[in-house]
């Protein structure tokens, strides 16, 4: 038996690891008379379903001592380690869907028997404060949470563990698979994880309660956790053959398009002072700067000269200018190879599937992000290219997506008790006259303000006081996103604050009860929203999206209780896209929508469901 003597926060902590059978029997005495035991994994690296991925360590501890055990030497400890993992009854784990999904690939212990019987400290910790330390916050990684709650010295071990890397010639990335398994600050590195969130975890109760962090939410995150992990073990399914394409594709477009800008002397699209100077040249006028003083040519302001918005659809409302779209354009064809087609091809696991991370409180409000090798979030909303690539789970089966039907504008109507918006949501029956399509809030707001000849523009421009309401983007912004001039969009904002009053009172109301409780605003559900003091107008949003992402929460956990986990593949904003057999897609559309129509504080949340064929993009536009 190797044994290693520590400290944390002065007190005497032991590591052990198993050398013999003998070792292992003492472990497995020692684990069993424990009712909880903290739970981690060494491995190769974050690629959980790679080809040559091995799982190292697997280490168990309480707040005084820690046992790391050789899983990579096999034969007896691989006994040991699933005698453990299937009979303890409670494991604490920090960031536990990645452990899971360890577990259950190279372990043989399961996510549905792992999940139910664990508490994941990362989550209790980020329903106290959910910011990186460049936010303002504590962070939610193990080490600075330690440091801050348990032991200041915590982080010193994984300094010492990377510089061993490097006297190695190892990297960060290398270093995992290449140190030697019985590497002493390795083990040490290891055995101190449990402890340290062993140690974690009644202090993050105890904040808990002091804070009034809701027990039930605590228990929702963790269902929530467990329902995004098993969409992640399942993966998704790609056309190989059109990701090849594809990278070819995006390469030319790439080039094609550098050439435009170098025509109007533009010899690097990533050089803003050269793109600034040659659109002044071609006479456009560039007014925004960045904090150096430098003129501004960024997506935001290139896009409104390309007379396109947003999703890249036509404005209308100038001649594009051909430089701004070529810069753009050569940009964004740059950014899908290397973000999309190139991850696919390099991270595709051996039976033709991604695997992509959903992150369950990727943002500050609680929203889900999406990460690894398929960033699904930030696609443009009307991009089919990208999306033609993942295709059903079988030749029969087809794409299908699910989502909330105008969710920013029914949750700011419902929280900030808006009237005349909650009166038009409401309305069973709006008049087919005036909405054929069924009732659209925008139009709606429009005819409010201008009366029976509101125009389609109209409707765009209050569409964008709507969205600057809740996303907080000022008159310029909207100008831009909308192509209206700022006068126009400073008496449309002022209107629409007339129409709906409530949402600046709401607003205000907000703000006073954040600055009252530390720059806190607490959503609808209770979780805990810092705020920026700067940037206090926010308070909206936060409110507005984080409500949304738990309407959606609790529309998953009704999707699960109706048996439609199988078919989900992802949770992407305020959308659920799923794969299902064709003869049964229609029946299953129907009951994701059934899931997802609900109410809040009396207005009715809906959802719309669209099926299309076998690729995902054909929900876009494509014709596979």
């Amino acid at each position: 038996m190797i044994t290693y003597a520590h400290g944390v926060n002065g007190e005497p902590v032991t590591i052990f690891v198993p050398e013999t059978t003998g070792d292992l029997r003492t472990f497995m005495d020692w684990a069993r008379s424990q009712p909880v035991l903290a739970l981690d994994t060494e491995t190769t690296g974050l690629d959980v379903y790679s080809a040559n991925y091995r799982l190292r360590t697997v280490q168990f501890g309480t707040t005084r001592e820690a046992w790391v055990i050789h899983y990579e030497l096999g034969g007896r400890f691989v006994e040991a380690v699933q005698y453990v993992l299937k009979r303890c009854p409670r494991f604490l784990i920090h960031n536990a869907a990645f452990d899971w999904l360890v577990l259950d690939a190279h372990a043989g212990v399961s996510l549905e028997s792992l999940a139910p019987r664990t508490t994941d400290t990362r989550i209790k910790a980020v329903l106290i404060d959910p910011r990186q330390p460049h936010e303002g916050g504590i962070g939610t990684g193990l080490k600075p949470l330690s440091a801050y709650y348990v032991d200041p010295q915590a982080p010193d071990t994984q300094g010492d563990l990377t510089a061993v890397f490097r006297s190695l010639g190892l990297t960060k990335a290398t270093g995992w698979a290449g140190i030697d398994l019985r590497h002493p600050t390795y083990n040490l590195y290891a055995g101190l994880d449990v402890i340290y969130t062993a140690r974690l975890d009644p202090v993050l109760d105890a904040e808990h309660q002091r804070l009034g962090v809701r027990p039930a939410l605590v228990a929702y995150e963790h269902e929530i956790a467990h329902m995004c992990a098993h969409m992640q073990r399942a993966g998704i399914t790609l056309d190989l053959e059109y990701v090849d394409t594809l990278r070819k594709m995006l390469r030319e477009e790439e080039e094609k398009y550098l050439t435009v800008a170098a025509r109007y002397g533009v010899d690097s699209v990533n050089s803003g002072a050269q793109v600034a100077e040659a659109l002044l040249a071609m006479g456009e006028t560039l007014t925004q700067t960045t904090d150096g003083g430098a003129l501004k040519v960024d997506k935001a302001v290139l896009l409104p000269l390309a007379d396109l918005d947003r999703d890249w659809k036509t404005i209308g409302a100038r001649a594009p200018n051909p430089l701004a779209e070529a810069v753009l354009r050569s940009k964004r064809a740059g950014k899908w190879v290397t973000s999309y087609a190139d991850k696919f091809a390099a991270n595709v696991d051996p039976s033709g599937r991604l695997h992509p991370t959903v992150n369950t409180l990727g943002a500050r409000t609680g929203r889900m992000t999406i990460t690894g090798d398929f960033a699904a979030q930030t696609l443009p909303s009307s991009d089919w290219m990208i999306r033609r690539a993942v295709v059903g789970d079988a030749p029969d089966h087809v794409y299908g997506s699910v989502d909330f039907q105008a969710i920013e504008m029914r949750v700011l109507a419902a929280l900030a008790d808006v009237k005349r918006m909650k009166a038009g949501f409401c309305d069973p029956h709006p008049d087919p006259s005036l909405y054929p399509d069924g009732f659209d809030i925008h139009l709606y707001t429009a005819r409010l303000i201008k009366g029976e000849r509101a125009s389609k523009r109209d409707r765009k421009v209050f569409k964008g006081c709507g969205f600057g309401c809740v996303y907080g983007g000022g008159v310029p912004t909207i100008a831009r996103q909308t192509g209206a001039e700022e006068v126009e969009i400073a008496r449309a904002v002022s209107e629409y604050n007339r129409v709906f009053p409530e949402i600046k009172r709401a607003s205000s109301r907000w703000q006073r009860e954040a600055r009252a409780t530390g720059m806190v605003t607490v959503s609808a559900t209770g979780r805990r929203l810092p705020l920026d003091r700067h940037r206090a107008y926010a308070v909206v949003n936060y409110q507005c999206q984080s409500a949304a992402r738990d309407l959606l929460g609790q529309a998953m956990l009704s999707m699960r209780d109706a048996g439609l986990l199988e078919y989900m593949k992802l949770p992407i904003h305020d959308e659920i896209v799923f794969s299902t057999p064709k003869a049964e897609a229609v029946d299953i559309a129907r009951e994701f929508e059934r899931c997802m129509t609900m109410d809040l504080f009396g207005v009715p949340i809906t959802a719309g469901a669209d099926i299309g064929g076998y690729s995902w993009g054909s929900l876009y536009g494509a014709t596979v």
